[in-house]
C-alpha cells in the first residue's frame, strides 16, 4: 500500500487543482467569442454548466442535512428463570471447576 500524501502537500494540491480548473474554464469561455455562436443564445453549453462552480464562491451557510426522527424502542432483557446447580465434570488435565462458577 503506498504511503499517504504528506499533510502539507494537500492544500497545495487543492489550490493548484482549482487554479488549473479555472484556467480551463476561462479557455473554454474564449471559444464562445466567435461570431457564429450569437444566433442561439438559449442553447446552454454543457461544459460551461459543469465548470460554473469553479468560479463561484462558497455559500455563506452550509447546506442543511435533514434527518428524519429516529425510532426508539425499548429492549427488555429476560433473565433466566432457574440457575443450573448440577455438578460439572472436570475437564481433562485441569482441576475440577467450582459448582457455582
Amino acid at each position: 500500500m503506498p504511503p499517504m500524501l504528506p499533510r502539507r502537500l494537500l492544500p497545495w494540491l487543492f489550490a493548484l487543482t482549482l487554479l488549473f480548473g479555472q484556467a480551463a474554464a476561462f479557455a473554454h469561455a474564449l471559444t464562445h467569442l466567435h461570431a457564429n455562436d450569437g444566433d442561439q443564445p438559449e442553447q446552454r453549453c454543457e461544459v460551461c454548466v459543469a465548470q460554473a462552480q469553479l468560479g463561484a464562491a462558497m455559500p455563506s451557510t452550509p447546506p442543511g442535512l435533514w434527518l428524519p426522527p429516529a425510532a426508539h424502542f425499548l429492549a427488555v432483557a429476560v433473565a433466566p428463570c432457574c440457575v443450573d446447580l448440577a455438578p460439572r465434570p472436570a475437564c481433562a488435565r485441569a482441576p475440577p471447576g467450582s459448582v457455582h462458577a
